[in-house]
C-alpha cells in the first residue's frame, strides 16, 4: 500500500508498506550535476560527500556511527538531475534513521577542516574512476551528445576546481537547491505513515530556504534549460560506420572500448517503454540478446556487449558499449549496425514481438525482488513526476506497445545520421 502527503515545510512523503521488517528510507533531493553554475562544476557530488561530515548537533563521527551501530547502512550517490541519500535498518531503528537523514540532508555544516580532507578523497575517486574505461567512457560520451550543456558535465567534477571550493561555496549551493520543497521522504518496508510522521518532532525540517523570488529565478536559470539536440564535437577518424565516422581517443588501455547512440526519450515520453523494449532485445542482461548472439557467442570477438537507455526529464540516452581487441573493432562495429539496420529495414514479426515483451515483462518482475533498488527507483520517479507506478502498470505499458510502435522508435534513434561512435583506443604504454 503505498500513501503520498506533503508536509508544512513543502517535503513530499511517499510510504510503500510492505510486510519487511527491514525498512529502506531516504531523501531524494532535485538536485545534482545539471543544476550546478558553470563555476560549480563537481559541486553537487562534493556536497553529498561532505554531507556526512556533521550537522548542527553531530559530529561527522556521531554521524557515522548513528546507523552502524545498530547494523544499518547510510549511503547516498549522486546523479545529473538527483542526489539521494537513503539508510537500511531494522524496522525498530525507524525513530534513530529519519530524525539522521533530516538531520544530514537540512542542517549539515560543511567545515572547513573536514572538506580539505574530503576533496582528496573525491580526487582519488576521479583517478579510480579514469582507471576504469568501460565506466569512464559513459561519460565522454554524454560530453559528446550534450557539449556546452550540465548535462555533458562529468559528475565528479576536475582535481583543479574542486580544490578550490570553500565551506561558503557549499553552503551557497545547498542554500540555492537544497530546499524542502525540491524534496521527497521516502520509506518502503513494513512502516505506515503515521509511523513516519511521529518520527519527526518540531523542528527537524526548515522551511524553504528560497524567498518566492528566489524559487521562480532558479527555475527560471539558464543551467536548467531545455536540451536541444546537439552538434558533434571532437575530433573524428579512421573508417566510416553508419553516417558519421568515430571519434578516437587514444588512452592507457589494452582493448578498444567502443560507444555508440544517439539522444533519445525523456522518462515521460510514451515511447520510452517502446526504446527499453527495443535496447533489452539487442543488448539486455540475458544472453540470448542480439549483439550477445551476434559479437559473442557466433563470433566470439567480445566478453561484454550492452545496450543501455538512461533517460532524463527533458531528454534521455541511448547506446551501445562493447570492449574488444583492436584489431577486431572495425568487425565489431559493423555486426552491431548489422542489427540496428535489421530493425531499421522491416516492423518485428509478431510472434518476435511477443516473445520479447515476455521477456522484459519477466526481468523486470525479478528486478522487483531488490527491494533497495526498487525503493531508490520509487524515489527518483516520484521525485521528478509525481508518480508512482506499479509492476502491473509498467507491465501493461509494456504489453500495449505495437509493432508499428517499434518500427518507429528503430527508424528515429537507429537512423545512422543520427548515430555517435565513440572509441577509446590503445596507445603505447611508457
Amino acid at each position: 500500500m503505498i500513501s503520498e502527503s506533503c508536509l508544512p515545510s513543502g517535503l513530499r512523503v511517499l510510504v510503500d508498506t510492505t510486510p519487511s521488517d527491514v525498512v529502506y528510507a531516504g531523501i531524494a533531493v532535485a538536485t545534482g550535476t545539471r543544476h550546478e553554475l558553470d563555476s560549480e562544476s563537481g559541486m553537487a557530488h562534493l556536497v553529498e560527500h561532505m554531507t556526512f561530515k556533521g550537522t548542527e548537533r553531530l559530529t561527522s563521527v556521531q554521524v557515522l556511527n548513528r546507523m552502524e551501530r545498530v547494523g544499518g547502512d547510510l549511503n547516498a550517490y549522486t546523479g545529473k538531475e538527483e542526489t539521494i541519500y537513503y539508510a537500511t535498518f531494522l524496522r525498530q531503528h525507524l525513530r534513530r534513521a529519519i530524525p539522521l537523514l533530516c538531520d544530514i540532508v537540512f542542517h549539515s555544516t560543511y567545515p572547513q577542516t573536514e572538506l580539505e580532507k574530503e576533496v582528496e578523497v573525491v580526487i582519488d575517486e576521479i583517478e579510480s574512476y579514469n582507471d576504469s574505461p568501460a565506466e569512464l567512457i559513459y561519460d565522454d560520451f554524454e560530453s559528446l551528445l550534450f557539449p556546452d550543456h550540465p548535462l555533458g558535465r562529468k559528475i565528479l567534477g576536475d582535481a583543479d576546481r574542486l580544490r578550490l571550493y570553500t565551506s561558503a561555496d557549499l553552503h551557497a549551493f545547498v542554500r540555492r537547491t537544497y530546499s524542502p520543497e525540491r524534496a521527497v521522504l521516502f520509506v518502503r518496508g513494513n512502516v505506515t505513515e503515521k509511523d513516519l510522521r511521529q518520527t519527526l518532532p518540531q523542528g527537524t525540517l526548515p522551511l524553504s530556504s528560497l524567498s518566492g523570488r528566489e524559487q521562480n529565478d532558479f527555475q527560471n536559470s539558464s543551467h536548467l534549460s531545455m536540451v536541444t539536440v546537439p552538434s558533434l564535437i571532437g575530433r573524428e577518424g579512421g573508417d566510416s560506420f553508419g553516417d558519421r565516422p568515430p571519434i578516437v581517443l587514444a588512452k592507457p588501455v589494452h582493448q578498444s572500448h567502443v560507444m555508440l547512440g544517439a539522444c533519445a526519450y525523456a522518462a515521460t515520453d510514451p515511447r520510452y517503454y517502446g526504446l527499453f523494449l527495443l535496447s533489452n532485445m539487442l543488448g539486455g542482461p540475458s544472453m540470448n540478446s542480439r549483439l550477445s548472439l551476434a559479437l559473442r557467442e557466433r563470433a566470439g570477438l567480445v566478453y561484454t556487449v550492452e545496450s543501455n537507455v538512461t533517460a532524463y526529464t527533458d531528454t534521455g540516452v541511448w547506446s551501445v558499449y562493447f570492449g574488444c581487441d583492436p584489431g577486431d573493432m572495425r568487425h565489431c562495429l559493423r555486426l552491431v549496425h548489422r542489427e540496428l539496420q535489421r530493425l531499421i529495414a522491416s516492423p518485428l514479426a509478431p510472434r518476435t514481438l511477443a516473445a520479447a515483451k515476455q521477456q522484459l515483462i519477466g526481468q523486470l518482475g525479478v528486478s522487483y525482488d531488490n527491494n533497495e533498488n526498487v525503493a531508490l527507483g520509487m524515489a527518483k520517479r516520484y521525485l521528478h513526476t509525481n508518480l508512482v507506478l506499479s509492476p502491473a502498470e509498467i507491465a501493461h505499458s509494456i504489453d500495449q506497445l505495437s509493432v508499428a510502435d517499434l518500427h518507429g522508435i528503430a527508424e528515429e534513434i537507429f537512423d545512422p545520421q543520427r548515430l555517435i561512435t565513440l572509441v577509446y583506443q590503445p596507445r603505447a604504454m611508457d
